[in-house]
């Protein structure tokens, strides 16, 4: 199993179909377990991809309609009645604690693993780990709706055959590492610069400054792509994207895996999406996600 993937929970926009749970997503990142949007039936989407509450370090909800939201009360419960041993922090927009509240304590249950509750009212910076900082940033949507980024620290890459040329094997590489310097050789000379990984979770919105901002240099964008491009007026309308605009945004962008869902249920041909999302031009890796699928993060370049 990849150390970073994306679990694939549900897909559809608005209503459930027959092969189609409401939304609901892992990002699985070094250890730690990340949801975003869980909708109804998150809980058994769960179960069905091996997705454990155990695994679940943060709860990330960008808007309160009930195809992002509705299952957030059967999964808070299930991290309690599993007794999950660590801290557990939500994310959703401040304009919408009320709803937070009412699904958080939609019936009676017992409380046994702290969750922190990290409402989101501005954009930027909601967390600062070692192996990831996280962002929002506000979208374009009927109510208030964020977009998530996670961006993982610049790393360095050592150069074996600059390290050779130094004299510098075994145990000393470590101690070059962390100590910076070793017999006049800095770390510098013998390393290169590991771009840090990008990873960004964009749901209902139409094009806006912050779907752009979220995407960029991302090494995998989630987006939505509600509506198909010949109903696009239908979908600024209602505050989404077409697969042709998401696919461009990703282009623009310099994306290098978009997974394309949030899918209408109108349109019967999931392929079209794909279709469209090429016809725009992006010619990078692309997944038009479907229920329970995995997708491994792309290997750092």
């Amino acid at each position: 199993m990849s150390a970073r993937e994306l679990v694939v929970l549900g897909t559809a926009s608005q209503v459930p179909t027959r092969h189609r749970n409401h939304n609901g997503y892992v990002l699985l990142w070094d250890g730690q377990g990340i949801m975003f949007d869980p909708g109804e039936g998150t809980q058994r989407q769960m179960l069905r991809a091996g997705v454990a509450a155990h695994d679940l370090h943060r709860i990330c909800v960008t808007h309160f309609h009930g195809d992002h939201s509705l299952g957030l009360a059967g999964v808070i419960q299930r991290i309690n009645l599993d007794r999950v041993p660590h801290p557990v922090t939500a994310h959703y927009p401040a304009s919408g604690q009320r709803f937070f509240d009412r699904l958080r304590y939609a019936t009676a249950y017992r409380e046994t693993v702290r969750l922190t509750e990290a409402p989101v009212a501005a954009d930027g910076p909601l967390d600062v780990t070692p192996s990831y900082t996280l962002d929002a940033m506000k979208l374009s949507h009927p109510v208030e709706s964020y977009g998530y980024r996670l961006t993982e620290p610049d790393g360095r890459r050592m150069l074996p055959k600059l390290l050779a040329e130094h004299g510098i094997k075994g145990p000393d590489v470590g101690r070059l590492q962390k100590e910076g310097s070793l017999g006049g050789v800095t770390l510098e000379e013998v390393s290169e610069v590991r771009r840090g990984q990008r990873f960004a979770f964009v749901m209902d919105t139409r094009l806006c400054d912050g779907v752009h901002a979220l995407a960029e240099g991302c090494d995998m964008l989630v987006i939505e792509s509600t509506f198909l491009d010949e109903d696009e007026q239908l979908a600024t309308d209602h505050g989404h994207l077409t697969a042709g605009q998401a696919a461009r945004v990703a282009l623009d962008a310099g994306v290098r895996h978009l997974v394309l869902t949030h899918f209408s249920q109108r349109y019967p041909d999931p392929d079209a999406y794909e279709r469209q999302a090429r016809a725009a031009g992006f010619d990078g890796e692309l997944t038009v996600a479907r229920d329970l699928l995995r997708v491994p993060l792309p290997k750092r370049t």
